[in-house]
């Protein structure tokens, strides 16, 4: 590869994937970035994996909708996957039939599958290769979804020389594998994170990387689980904030202050978005 070529694609326009609202789109610079991994970190109950099933979603519609024509793996690894609230997110899926492209089931779209250990993420990638190189599907698989990184790490490792270097070590391999596949593939890759609190003239789980002023959450200061290596592995990372006013009438969490910040990311300046979940989906405003 030449010198010039090299520094001609570092300026070809990366494809965004929309997350199915145009002023959360508008915050993102278009949406979740193509060729890249992109960190959603948030306590739990916030909506991380509220913006992954509508982005699963949407990846379906076509490019000139904000979507990648495409289809999506979504990795759980803590939770049984909520498809009863796939299933009523799809029923508000403004899929259009064509000629060509006759409306089917979303949902059918949306491949899942459990991981339940960071050794069997990283058995999984090569598995997820052949898949990527020999599906013919009319929709091709286009983004990954893990939900989430940081229950994989949770209980396997202790707080050892050896067990932290074998898990930085599981970082890297993890990471890489999903950087070469979203770089070869054109893959919208997204992983979930978790936050710990942080105490008080703590260093921010030794991260002092990106937009540190807006990782407070229910009225405490927090800090994305994993520490500095992780935060390494990550192209950009997006911090959802909750700010509770009291529960809703019916009970619903439709009326919760939640914003979504960019802590960092390498195409685009610190900001945010307030926005709220309904049952039609997530929405800023």
């Amino acid at each position: 590869m030449q010198p010039e070529n090299l520094l001609h694609q570092i300026h070809l326009p990366t494809q965004k994937c929309t997350v199915g609202c145009p002023l959360l789109d508008r915050c993102l610079g278009g949406g979740i970035p193509c060729n890249s991994i992109t960190e959603l970190v948030a306590e739990n109950g916030t909506g991380k994996t509220q913006f992954c099933l509508q982005l699963v979603l949407y990846a379906q519609l076509p490019p000139s909708r904000g979507g990648l024509s495409a289809s999506s793996l979504y990795i759980h690894t803590e939770y049984p996957f909520p498809f009863r609230r796939l299933r009523q997110l799809s029923r508000a899926f403004p899929l259009l039939p064509t000629p060509d492209h006759p409306v089917a089931d979303p949902c059918d779209r949306v491949f899942v599958q459990g991981v339940y250990t960071a050794d069997e993420l990283v058995d999984a990638l090569p598995k997820i290769e052949l898949f990527l190189i020999h599906s013919k599907s009319r929709f091709p698989l286009r983004v990954i979804v893990i939900d989430s990184i940081a229950a994989l790490f949770r209980s396997d490792f202790d707080n050892t020389g050896l067990d932290l270097r074998r898990r930085s070590s599981l970082f890297f391999k993890i990471a890489g594998g999903l950087k070469s596949l979203a770089k070869r593939f054109g893959l919208a890759v997204v992983v979930t994170n978790q936050v710990v609190d942080l105490i008080e003239g703590g260093n921010g789980n030794g991260v002092r990387v990106g937009n540190l002023g807006v990782l407070y959450s229910s009225g405490r200061r927090v800090a994305p689980a994993l520490g500095l290596a992780w935060a390494n592995c990550v192209n950009s990372r997006l911090f959802l904030s909750r700010h509770d006013d009291g529960a809703d009438v019916d009970g619903s969490c439709s009326k919760s202050r939640r914003r979504i910040s960019v802590v960092f990311a390498p195409h685009l300046p610190h900001s945010s978005s307030e926005f709220v979940i309904t049952t039609e989906g997530v929405f800023g405003r």
